[in-house]
């Protein structure tokens, strides 16, 4: 027997080639259906987003009994799977991925749906129990606070001085990002924390010049 002979006996052995019966594909996606499930209520209680978006909610769950299938296949026959590996590599998915957190329960379903298209029922167990206790594990450490964005509309008339000076007094880290300046007006964005927002606006709510200001909390990522 050839090099060439061996390696081809050993690549087809490594497939089930049908041998895996119709009670045990439904076992499997079963199994798979029940964690996908576990992975959607998880994501109801975890999701603190304010744009929810239920059709992202259960295609992000039920991708892993359609991974599950396709880990069957690909475990069933040389042909399907080479013909799997060439379809797959020409997808592209364009769908934006909006938040970190729905980006690990997308990754955390299609690896239940690998783990359990490939019998390992125990692994896939362990794993969506460790996630689920990270995820809540981490709720509860302390954290980094969030910066303050601080946007103040000015007339003519304002002291920069001053307001920066009002400023001061109640945020020791504060950083102007932008000024946009008209003809009568300026525009100030700052990035500040604070532990005491309405001293703040009341204070700025007292200088000459001030007409508007608005305080937002930042909750992801700022470019400018």
């Amino acid at each position: 027997m050839s090099f060439t002979d061996v390696i081809k006996k050993s690549v087809l052995e490594g497939f089930n080639n049908g041998d895996l019966s119709t009670t045990g594909i439904i076992v499997i996606l079963m199994v798979t259906l029940l964690l996908s499930a576990y992975v959607y209520f998880v994501y109801t209680l975890v999701n603190k987003g304010t744009m929810y978006d239920r059709e992202y909610h259960i295609s992000m769950a039920m991708i892993s009994v359609v991974t599950a299938g396709i880990i069957i296949a690909m475990q069933s026959n040389i042909v399907i799977s080479l013909g799997m590996v060439g379809a797959l590599s020409i997808v592209r998915f364009r769908t934006a991925i909006k938040s970190p957190m729905d980006l690990l329960f997308l990754f955390w379903s299609i690896g239940n749906g690998i783990i359990c298209g490939a019998g390992l029922f125990e692994v896939a167990i362990i794993v969506s129990l460790m996630v689920s206790i990270g995820i809540w594990g981490f709720e509860f450490l302390p954290g980094v606070k969030k910066p303050y964005l601080l946007i103040i509309s000015t007339d003519n008339e304002l002291d920069e001085d001053v307001m920066i000076g009002e400023i001061s007094k109640f945020s020791r880290q504060f950083q102007i990002k932008s000024r946009n300046h008209k003809k009568s007006n300026t525009d100030y964005l700052i990035e500040l924390k604070t532990k005491q927002e309405k001293e703040l606006l009341s204070a700025l709510g007292q200088v000459n010049g001030v007409e508007e200001y608005s305080l937002m909390t930042q909750t992801g990522e700022v470019r400018f």
